[in-house]
């Protein structure tokens, strides 16, 4: 399980659903996603990192936001900026018990650094935690000439889950047999541990799938 660096619990909006959600929705959660441009509070060095502009490509490459939530702010005109996050998987997957994913997450306030994750995940609640593997995890700060680079990220991301995909369908494929299986668990600790008895777990427990 894999702890975002930005959480969001009771001080947060946050909506999912079962369809994608439309920029209206969106907007009346998190309307710091269509910010036009950075807060007045931040300096010439900081750099406007636009999550319309990403979640935009992502559509254009079948992902669809199913989840979105952004932090309270007790400034004044500050919640137009302040940190936010988009879950979004394939159209027709939103439904899937496990799916590709990409989390995104971003501010304009300076509250959080840019942050994008990739992988296979399942939903497990609103307060950042998120079970599955992660393939990528991309994490920027708001300095330097990098929107451009921001946004080829989010595509390399894409590009990767099909060879992913093509993994795991091979290793889904492959089937052990309880002596092979065994075999191939004390194999995989020799790796690390000279001697078997120095391990801490036994062979068998690797086999165990301790997915949360």
């Amino acid at each position: 399980m894999s702890d975002l660096v930005t959480k969001f619990g009771r001080n947060s909006f946050g909506f999912r659903s079962d369809i994608p959600l439309t920029d209206e929705q969106l907007f009346r959660i998190a309307p710091s996603i269509f910010a036009a441009g950075k807060h007045e509070s931040r300096s010439d060095r900081y750099t406007y990192i636009p999550t319309g502009e990403v979640l935009a490509g992502l559509r254009r490459e079948g992902f669809q936001p199913f989840m979105v939530a952004q932090s309270k702010s007790r400034v004044e005109g500050k919640s137009e900026f302040t940190k936010h996050m988009l879950r979004l998987r394939p159209d027709g997957q939103i439904q899937n018990q496990e799916a590709f994913e990409i989390i995104l997450i971003n501010s304009h306030d300076g509250t959080s650094s840019y942050q994008m994750l990739g992988g296979v995940l399942r939903f497990v609640c609103q307060n950042g935690c998120v079970a599955g593997d992660i393939i990528e995890d991309i994490r920027v700060p708001h300095r330097g000439n990098i929107t451009e680079n921001v946004i080829d990220a989010a595509y390399k991301i894409v590009d990767d889950f099909g060879a992913v995909e093509e993994s795991i369908d091979n290793m889904k494929g492959t089937r052990l047999a309880l002596p092979e299986a065994r075999a191939f668990a004390e194999a995989a600790l020799s790796l690390k541990y000279v001697c078997q008895e120095d391990a801490p777990i036994a062979p068998e427990q690797l086999l165990t799938a301790r997915r949360y």
